[in-house]
């Protein structure tokens, strides 16, 4: 499951390096993408170590502007809580940058590798076919509108849906995971609705066939 939801990141990652007009890609330029995502990855990890030792070091400043320049409590009260916001936020990118070093090492591992290699390829291939199934699944929505995170999320779903072979309940709670991450709060709910549409159009169209 680990090795699975890390080769999601990396093909949600190197997605933004696809063409944007599908065309047959060779295997090595999809291992390219993928090496790409990992040099990403560790990018991301410094800068966030990075900005988190900046935020504790403004933290630090008005904690001590509280007890010396304040001009009264109300002053020195707001100046703590804005060091304490600071705080807040540098204990979060920590949290988030001490999980970038097991991804990278879950990255180098051939199982992972393979599997996102294996999502690019098959988006890569059926992209106007993923295209008009996410379209006919949205409500008041088109698909281009979307934040291109949100897009690229919903591809993979429905990548790993149609020519994966991935269980229904699997698909729509890993890009769910996977859109908490990368995404903003609320497009998590949006993504399962309309994955569930996918789902039930799905069901839908088999039932047809019988």
């Amino acid at each position: 499951m680990q090795a699975r939801r890390t080769a999601r990141e990396l093909a949600l990652l190197g997605m933004s390096q696809l063409p944007s007009n599908p065309r047959k890609l060779e295997i090595q330029e999809m291992e390219d993408v993928i090496l790409a995502a990992v040099r990403t990855l560790t990018t991301e990890g410094q800068e966030s170590l990075e900005t988190a030792m900046a935020e504790l070091q403004r933290g630090n400043d008005r904690l001590l502007s509280s007890q010396t320049r304040a001009a009264d409590l109300q002053s020195a009260r707001t100046m703590v809580g804005e060091a304490i916001a600071l705080a807040q936020s540098a204990i979060n990118r920590l949290s988030t940058a001490v999980e970038l070093p097991e991804l990278v090492q879950l990255a180098s591992q051939q199982e992972v590798h393979s599997y996102a290699v294996k999502i690019l390829v098959e988006l890569n291939t059926h992209r106007e076919a993923l295209d008009s199934c996410l379209e006919a699944a949205m409500v008041d929505w088109q698909l281009g509108r979307l934040p291109h995170i949100d897009r690229d999320i919903l591809r993979i779903a429905v990548t790993e849906l149609l020519y994966m072979g991935v269980q229904e309940q699997i698909a729509v709670n890993e890009a769910v995971e996977l859109a908490k991450r990368y995404s903003d709060h609320n497009s998590y709910r949006f993504i399962n609705g309309v994955l569930r549409r996918v789902v039930d159009q799905m069901k839908t169209q088999s039932s047809s066939l019988l």
